[in-house]
């Protein structure tokens, strides 16, 4: 399993790595994506036994969510929830023997969750200067942490963080997690302060907070959809990635993370 996933990664980074340093439409078209794939995992998620998921209502929330953080200027936010709620609700009342109103609920609050926390990830690569810098800080200090947390947990893991959500995540992975974070988030903030601009605020100690800062809050959207998974009595979202499950699983760490690095960024150093 460890082997697998090791694989996966280091396949996938490369990849990501480069989307991230293009930015713009490339990095836009990724996000869509992968935040595509991951609503219908959620969206299967959230349906229930029995009923079939409205995965088009949850994608559309996606796209919207995702189009308003790359081009605000736009302004189609407020128009499109208002046309997504008002159309999907019509089609439910006009199907309403073969949809029933839970797999909607489920399609509107995934898409939410996903598109909403998506779009973060691309803003966060759009902010001006030094976007860039930031989301090569927070993707792969979240993802570090993560697997660090994964490895001392199965090795060492004694104490567990949330047994009635998860199995698998320990006290002690979790502590490792954000320890893990610190050295990394200040290599990388020393390293791209080197690339960034003059008066930049990519700095290690900028780099260093922000990987503690994320690390500690990202665990929690892990812990989020692990609550939708042990209802739905399934232990991983899907089975897209080798060894990592589905792309839920992989990303639903970096969602939150995104959000509260974003969050930080604006509000202590823009």
């Amino acid at each position: 399993m460890l082997r697998t996933r090791l694989l996966t990664a280091i396949i996938l980074i490369p990849i990501v790595a480069w989307f991230i340093y293009r930015g713009g439409l490339p990095f836009l078209i990724l996000i869509a994506v992968l935040t595509t794939l991951a609503e219908i995992e959620f969206c299967r998620l959230t349906a229930g036994p029995g009923f079939q998921p409205v995965h088009l209502s949850g994608i559309a929330l996606v796209c919207l969510f995702l189009l308003d953080g790359e081009y605000p200027e736009w302004q189609v936010l407020r128009r499109g929830l208002a046309g997504i709620l008002l159309i999907s609700l019509s089609w439910q009342v006009l199907h309403h023997q073969r949809s029933r109103g839970q797999a909607w609920t489920g399609a509107i609050a995934s898409g939410l969750y996903v598109g909403l926390c998506g779009s973060y990830v691309v803003r966060l690569r759009g902010l001006p200067g030094d976007g860039l810098w930031w989301t090569l800080i927070v993707v792969p200090v979240t993802l570090f942490a993560d697997s660090v947390a994964y490895m001392v947990g199965s090795l060492w893991g004694k104490h567990k963080l949330a047994p009635l959500l998860s199995h698998g995540k320990t006290v002690e992975g979790y502590a490792s997690g954000i320890l893990s974070s610190a050295p990394l988030g200040a290599l990388l903030g020393w390293l791209w302060s080197l690339g960034a601009a003059p008066g930049s605020a990519v700095t290690w100690l900028q780099g260093l907070i922000l990987g503690v800062v994320v690390a500690t809050v990202a665990p929690m959207g892990d812990l989020a959809i692990s609550k939708f998974k042990r209802e739905a009595g399934v232990k991983d979202s899907g089975k897209l990635l080798p060894g990592h499950g589905g792309l839920l699983d992989r990303m639903d760490s970096v969602l939150f993370a995104a959000v509260i690095g974003y969050a930080y960024v604006r509000w202590f150093l823009y």
